[in-house]
């Protein structure tokens, strides 16, 4: 079976979110389940950096743009990985997706639309390439429309969608529809028009064989209104299509019994050695050196939806607990400024690194005691999988991919082995401290926090599962 999976990102050559860390394990994972599968990525100027100078295996034109596709291994796999090549990625310095302001690149639109149009072209047209797929799966809404392009023609590949975060719709005027030169029919609602807009989004949701999402949670949760961003109706119309398939993590790059990034390496029956590698991190974020301390850490965007607003109010009392708090990330401004505020008022319990740092992320995950993830909405959520895999007992709220993959902590949970972390539901503040409180009086008892971070640690996140569920929506055809 042959597959071409396109995203706008894929770890480790470019990296912005979660997204990046499946387009940079799945691929992988379903060759080494024999497909013949092959990664398109753009291009980006800050990618070709990093790697050895690509060569050049077709040159095409797309809606009369010229473009080259260039071809490389995704490092740390066999996976061949084509690239597009054209100025508005490969010339351009800076995020993908936004510039130094935080504005998206007012060319978006017709950025993604030549990664679209590449990826239809793969699949439908004749090409120096001269390798075609028995499957299209496109990932988020840079790539949405390739699923619609696609399906213009009678001979075309099984198409699979897969939302990783339903928040961004890829939403883009009617003059910028017609500069697009798309096919008319392509404005209505029944296909991409959504409220006088043209939604990438929806050439994925309307037009997919199979649509997914990144946990089964998640699936349910985008069906039903203030979930599904007002496309609620057109998800639950197609249903049975829509399966959730949990994301797996790289246990390679995630394995604290080998990970460069951190000083003592340990594993579920050497857990213990987590409390040297937090004297590391204390010492590193000029934290007071304090074993009988927890120490709770917090990794990801500043963002609303990481629920930073039923965090903030309550650091006073983890801190007053008493406890340390470790945050690392990047985001909203506001979110920055009011952690550097509560960091700078007691440097000796919390420290705020203001970065992307994957180092500092490994370190971080190998020497905290609790995890922080009061989510308002996740659709999978890779931080608490790694905080599993680590030993670092999570707390969560209960929603997407939290919901599957956290067992809260209660008497029956003990009782039956199954208790992995601590979770919550209500989207208050004081909802998470109680659930803070919860994982620090069970912190306490040593023997019993052992039991929980064994139980986490044993748990199979692995990419294999999530590979045999694709494999077999894969074989199901149109």
């Amino acid at each position: 079976m042959r597959a071409l999976f396109v995203a706008s990102e894929a770890y480790p050559l470019v990296k912005t979110g979660g997204l990046a860390d499946v387009a940079g394990s799945l691929p992988e994972a379903l060759r080494q389940s024999g497909v013949d599968v092959r990664l398109l990525l753009p291009a980006y100027q800050s990618l070709l950096e990093t790697i050895e100078p690509p060569a050049t295996v077709a040159s095409l034109e797309l809606a009369g743009t010229s473009v080259q596709v260039l071809e490389c291994l995704l490092p740390g796999t066999q996976v061949i990985t084509w690239l597009l090549r054209h100025p508005a990625f490969s010339e351009r310095a800076g995020n993908p997706y936004h510039d130094a302001a935080g504005q998206p690149w007012p060319d978006n639109a017709e950025r993604f639309m030549l990664l679209c149009r590449l990826a239809a072209e793969i699949c439908t047209g004749d090409n120096a390439l001269d390798w075609r797929p028995d499957v299209l799966h496109c990932n988020d809404w840079h790539t949405g429309p390739a699923i619609a392009l696609a399906h213009l023609h009678q001979q075309r590949p099984t198409t699979v969608f897969t939302i990783h975060n339903l928040a961004h719709l890829g939403l883009f005027d009617r003059p910028t529809f017609e500069q697009l030169r798309l096919p008319e029919p392509l404005w209505h609602h029944d296909a991409m028009e959504f409220y006088g807009q043209f939604c990438f989004m929806k050439g994925g949701l309307v037009y997919a064989d199979h649509i997914t999402t990144v946990s089964p949670t998640y699936a349910d949760e985008i069906c039903e209104p203030g979930n599904g961003m007002g496309l609620e109706g057109l998800l639950s119309q197609r249903r049975d299509h829509l399966y959730g398939i949990l994301n797996g993590i790289d246990m390679q790059a995630w394995d604290p019994a080998d990970d460069d990034f951190i000083d003592h390496p340990y594993d579920v029956r050497s857990v213990g050695h987590k409390s040297r590698n937090k004297s590391s991190l204390q010492r590193e974020l000029g934290l007071d050196e304090r074993a009988d301390r927890p120490l709770l850490a917090y990794i990801g965007r500043l963002a609303e939806q990481k629920g930073l607003d039923l965090l903030l109010p309550v650091v006073g009392d983890i801190l007053g607990s008493p406890a340390q708090l470790a945050v690392l990330g990047t985001g909203d401004a506001g979110y920055e400024r009011a952690l550097g505020d509560l960091a700078a008022v007691r440097p000796d319990s919390m420290a705020v690194c203001l970065e992307y740092n994957e180092s500092l992320a490994h370190r971080i995950e190998a020497g905290a005691d609790i995890f922080l993830m009061p989510s308002l909405f996740e659709p999978c959520g890779l931080n608490q999988l790694y905080s599993l895999r680590y030993g670092t007992v999570p707390v969560v709220r209960r929603v997407g991919g939290l919901a599957d993959t956290v067992t809260d902590t209660d008497a029956q949970s003990i009782a039956a082995g199954t208790a992995t972390g601590f979770v919550f539901d209500e989207a208050q503040p004081d909802a998470l401290l109680a659930a803070v409180q919860r994982a620090l009086q069970q912190w306490v008892d040593k023997p019993g926090w052992r039991r929980l971070q064994q139980t986490g640690m044993q748990q199979d996140f692995s990419w294999r599962t999530s590979a045999r569920q694709y494999l077999a929506l894969y074989n199901r055809g149109h």
